[in-house]
C-alpha cells in the first residue's frame, strides 16, 4: 500500500500522480479536471457513490466554470464547509468519507469540501425497542442525523459532544454527548481514556466498542445499556449519564448504568405511575420466572418433591410415565430447542420466522408429548419460561438470562433447592461486584440510596422525582422544582 504520508505540491499534474499512487485499483475514484474562465487548472477529486453528485454537480463544477475572479487562495465553489489542508494523510480520509478534495495548479495546499452524500435509510420506527406512547423515531447508521434527533430533545448550550476517532483501517467516529453542568467530569475523562486505549483496525457496530470498554469483559451482564431510541438516550442525558454514538451504527450506549436500567422503558413515564408500578414489577418477577422456573421443576422433580402437594405430584407422574429421560435431561432439550427456534424466527424473514416460530412450536411440543420423549408439564414450563424471557425490555440483558438460565438448570440437577439458592446467592453477589465505568452497578440496593428507589423497582409519581438519580454521580442533582399538583387527591 503507498504511503500517504507528506505533503500537497505546487504542481498538479505531481498530486494528480500522487492521488492515483495512493488509491490504485479503486476505479471508483473520479479525477475531474476543471479550467477557470482565467485558464487557471484544477482538479477535483471523489468518490463516487460516497458523495452527492448534485453538491458536485451544483456546487463545485458549475460555480468553478463560471467563476470570474479567482483570488489567491481561494477556490470558487459554493460549498458550506471548506478546510484546508496541506497533509496526504488528511486528504485520504477526507476521500474515505465522502469528501471531494480539490486541487489547484502553484498552490501547495488542498481543499476538502462537505459533499458527503453515501447511500443512507430513512429514520423509521425502531425494531427492536417497540413504543407504545413514545416517539417512533429510531436511530440511523449515520451519526450527524442521530446527534440531531438528540438535540431535538435537549436544545441546549450545556449539551456538549467530545469526539474521537477509533480504528486503524476504518477510522470510526465516537461522539461522547453530555450535559457539561450535570455529568461528571471524572467519568468522562475514565471513558475517554477507555476508547481511546482501543487498538482496532475498525468498529464495525457499537456492541464491539461496549466489549472494549466495559469494566468486566467476562460478565454475563451488560454494564452499558443499547439502546435505539433518541428520548430514551435524551432522558439518560438528562439524569447525568454519557451517551455514546458509534458512526454507521444504528445504536447508541449509555454509561454508567445499573442493573435495574435494564428493566425499565421510555413508556414507563408516558402512564399512569401506578400501571408503570405494576409493569416493572411484572418484569422483575418475569425474571424470576425465566431465570430460575427451569431449575425449580428439575430441583423438585429430582430431589425435593416433598413439597410438592399430593395431586400435582400423581399429576406428574401420571404425564411422565411414559418419559425415558431424567428431568435434566427432558429440560435441556427442550430449551435447547426453544433457543433454536428462537434464533430461527430472528434469522428468517418476518413472515417466515412468524410461521417457523407457531406452528414449529405447536408441532414440536404436541408429537414430543404424544411420542413419549417430554411431558406436557415440561412444555408448560418452557412455554412459561420463553413468554417471561420476552417481557424483558432489553434484548442484552434478555440474552445474559437466556444464557445463564443453563447454569442454573445444572445446579439444580447437581444439587437440588440447595444448589439452586446458592447459584442465585452467587449471582447477586456478582452484580453487587459489579461497575458500570466505575459506577455501582446493584444501586440502589448496593449501596443502598432510598433517594433512587423512587425510580427503580417502582416508579412514584412524577413531581416526586425532584432529583437525578446519584448513581450517575451527577454534579447538579436538582432536576426540577415543586410540581406538586393542588387538587384535592394530590
Amino acid at each position: 500500500m503507498a504511503s500517504s504520508g507528506g505533503t500537497v505540491h505546487e504542481q498538479l499534474q505531481h498530486n494528480i500522480s500522487q492521488l492515483q499512487t495512493i488509491f490504485t485499483l479503486a476505479p471508483d475514484l473520479v479525477i475531474r479536471s476543471m479550467d477557470t474562465e482565467q485558464g487557471a487548472s484544477a482538479v477535483v477529486a471523489y468518490f463516487e457513490g460516497l458523495v452527492d453528485m448534485n453538491s458536485i454537480n451544483n456546487d463545485v463544477l458549475r460555480p468553478f466554470f463560471h467563476s470570474i475572479h479567482n483570488q489567491e487562495g481561494v477556490v470558487p465553489v459554493t460549498v458550506g464547509n471548506i478546510k484546508n489542508t496541506t497533509k496526504w494523510s488528511e486528504i485520504e480520509h477526507g476521500l474515505l468519507i465522502g469528501k471531494s478534495v480539490v486541487f489547484m495548479e502553484g498552490q501547495a495546499k488542498a481543499f476538502l469540501l462537505d459533499t458527503s452524500g453515501w447511500p443512507q435509510r430513512a429514520i423509521e420506527d425502531p425494531q427492536i425497542e417497540a413504543s407504545i406512547k413514545g416517539a417512533h423515531q429510531g436511530f440511523v447508521e449515520t451519526a450527524q442525523l442521530n446527534i440531531a434527533l438528540i438535540r431535538r430533545y435537549i436544545p441546549n448550550r450545556e449539551l456538549k459532544i467530545t469526539e474521537l476517532t477509533v480504528g486503524a483501517r476504518g477510522k470510526t467516529s465516537i461522539s461522547i454527548m453530555y450535559l457539561q453542568d450535570v455529568a461528571d467530569p471524572e467519568i468522562l475523562t475514565e471513558l475517554v481514556e477507555r476508547i481511546g486505549k482501543v487498538d482496532v483496525d475498525a468498529i464495525i457496530n457499537t456492541g464491539e466498542l461496549a466489549e472494549f470498554v466495559e469494566d468486566r469483559s467476562f460478565s454475563p451482564f451488560p454494564q452499558l445499556l443499547m439502546t435505539e431510541r433518541p428520548d430514551s438516550a435524551a432522558s439518560h442525558i438528562l439524569q447525568g449519564r454519557f451517551v455514546i454514538v458509534v458512526d454507521r451504527s444504528p445504536s447508541v450506549l449509555i454509561a454508567p448504568v445499573t442493573f435495574v436500567a435494564f428493566f425499565q422503558s421510555v413508556d414507563d413515564y408516558s402512564m399512569r405511575w401506578s400501571i408503570a408500578t405494576f409493569i416493572r414489577l411484572l418484569r422483575m418477577f418475569a425474571f424470576m420466572i425465566a431465570l430460575f422456573l427451569p431449575s425449580i421443576y428439575i430441583s423438585f422433580l429430582t430431589f425435593n418433591f416433598e413439597v410438592i402437594p399430593i395431586q400435582l405430584v400423581l399429576s406428574i407422574a401420571e404425564s411422565r410415565e411414559k418419559v425415558p429421560f431424567h428431568p435434566f435431561l427432558e429440560a435441556v432439550m427442550m430449551e435447547i430447542t426453544l433457543e433454536m427456534m428462537r434464533e430461527a424466527g430472528i434469522r428468517l424473514p418476518a413472515p417466515i420466522g412468524q410461521t417457523v416460530g407457531l406452528v414449529g412450536g405447536i408441532i414440536i411440543g404436541q408429537t414430543a408429548v404424544q411420542a413419549g420423549i417430554v411431558s406436557n408439564i415440561m412444555v408448560i414450563v418452557v412455554s412459561v419460561t420463553a413468554i417471561a424471557s420476552f417481557i424483558i425490555p432489553n434484548y442484552d440483558m434478555g440474552a445474559a438470562i437466556r444464557f445463564l438460565r443453563f447454569p442454573m438448570m445444572l445446579l439444580a440437577f447437581m444439587f437440588g433447592i440447595v444448589g439452586l439458592v446458592s447459584g442465585a446467592m452467587m449471582l447477586v453477589s456478582h452484580i453487587t461486584a459489579l461497575t458500570s465505568l466505575g459506577a455501582p452497578y446493584g444501586s440502589p440496593l448496593s449501596p443502598l440510596k432510598f433517594s433512587d428507589l423512587k425510580d427503580a423497582f417502582v416508579r412514584l409519581p412524577l413531581w416526586k422525582m425532584s432529583s437525578r438519580p446519584t448513581n450517575a454521580m451527577p454534579k447538579q442533582s436538582k432536576r426540577q422544582g415543586n410540581n406538586k399538583p393542588d387538587g384535592d387527591a394530590s
